[in-house]
């Protein structure tokens, strides 16, 4: 399996071309690297001067280099339309209005789930050591990331997972149909339930997969890049590296009027940068007085954004998600979990325990957070936050110890 490195950022922070020159840089010292566009917006190839498709061409000229632009369409006409055949025959069978059935089997974000199916493929199958993706912007990839969790608990509530459970469901709508024919359905949709774990899988191995933040020294941009940062912690996503990007040039000792519009917006650029407190190290890349288009100019801008440094840096062991701690034993004991977050003063956040899991709520985006078993029998007392994540406090119930 190929390491994968998923650029994103906010529309117009320069992604493509940071994913393209990191990727040449990758190929320039002797890796074979795919970079590959998810972006609605192809621009990958304007970024590489070449034209591209929707398989992956070698780039003329940079021996190891390898591109191509993603079709979804095109995977949707191809993967799921297969499958779509199947549910409308179930939901018909299940007494549903022939056109009712066709709508439900329009399923919003299906495109951009197969297109990330598509990197997991080329990761897997191809000759390449790297994969780099140029995404879409931050907010669509968000939801991109997120898509292979949430179908896949779609999945799971129209049909569990125990096959026999399925055939069973399947021949029973049928009514007198062939049970043969309601098999190829279940068949259908155990392949997507496979392809959906290895999804989940490929994102959650931080030793496989990374994301790469871009942004540009705007408090804007910085606020949406803090912001993604803990969306995708809460999705238990590594970001390997943050990137900033069109960094003004410093005018040293020159005067005059551009001299100090220079270092009056350098200034500026900087004091942004140094309120991203607590992110890691930030990597910069300077404005360029031309845009970088082909192989040469790119390997310029991989010059300065790595260096003599790897490109690819070892995956660093995460920080875990869940911690658990307690003292005191019995119904005496208690207990804390503390949920590793990225978190601003101006960060929204809700906690409820549903059952034996707790929904988290940040900003708007949900996730519900699997208790250990050791909680699982406890109340939770109260809830600290801080820059670093969440502390919950929990104590025994009483009517379950005994």
């Amino acid at each position: 399996m190929s390491r994968v490195l998923l650029f994103t950022g906010k529309g117009g922070v320069g992604k493509t071309t940071l994913s393209a020159a990191t990727a040449a840089s990758l190929a320039a010292h002797g890796r074979k690297a795919l970079v590959v566009s998810t972006d609605p917006a192809h621009s990958l190839g304007d970024a590489l001067d070449v034209r591209l498709g929707a398989e992956p061409s070698e780039v003329d000229g940079a021996a190891g280099l390898f591109a191509c632009q993603i079709d979804p369409r095109g995977l949707v006409d191809e993967a799921w339309g297969d499958l779509r055949g199947h549910l409308r025959t179930v939901l018909a069978g299940a007494g549903v209005d022939e056109l009712d059935a066709e709508e439900l089997t329009v399923l919003p974000g299906v495109e951009e789930l197969l297109a990330l199916a598509e990197v997991r493929r080329l990761a897997a199958s191809g000759p390449w050591e790297v994969v780099v993706v140029d995404c879409g912007p931050t907010a669509e990839t968000l939801r991109l990331l997120s898509l292979p969790e949430a179908f896949a608990g779609y999945l799971e509530r129209l049909f569990p997972t125990h096959r026999r459970v399925v055939r069973g469901l399947l021949a029973g709508v049928a009514g007198t149909g062939s049970v043969e024919k309601w098999d190829a359905t279940a068949d259908a949709l155990s392949r997507l339930a496979e392809r959906l774990d290895a999804l989940r899988s490929m994102l959650a191995d931080s030793s496989s997969c990374s994301v790469r933040l871009v942004l540009t020294p705007e408090r804007v941009v910085a606020a949406e890049t803090r912001r993604t940062l803990t969306a995708l912690a809460l999705q238990g996503i590594r970001v390997d590296s943050v990137i900033a990007n069109r960094l003004v040039p410093s005018p040293g000792a020159a005067r005059g009027a551009a001299a100090s519009w220079l270092r009056t917006r350098r200034h500026e650029q900087d004091a942004v940068l140094a309120e991203l407190t607590g992110i890691g190290e930030i990597r910069t890349v300077d404005h360029r007085a031309s845009e970088p288009v082909g192989v040469p100019a790119l390997l310029e801008v991989a010059e300065q954004l790595y260096g003599d440094s790897d490109p690819l840096p070892g995956a660093a062991v995460s920080e875990s998600l869940l911690e658990v701690s307690g003292s005191g034993r019995g119904l005496d004991a208690r207990y804390s979990l503390r949920i590793a977050l990225p978190l601003s003063d101006d960060t929204e956040l809700d906690l409820a325990r549903v059952s034996d899991d707790l929904a988290l709520t940040v900003d708007g985006r949900r996730r519900l957070v699997a208790l250990p078993s050791l909680l699982r029998r406890c109340i939770v007392t109260g809830a600290e936050m801080d820059s670093g994540g969440v502390t919950v406090g929990f104590r025994p119930d009483p009517s379950l110890w005994r």
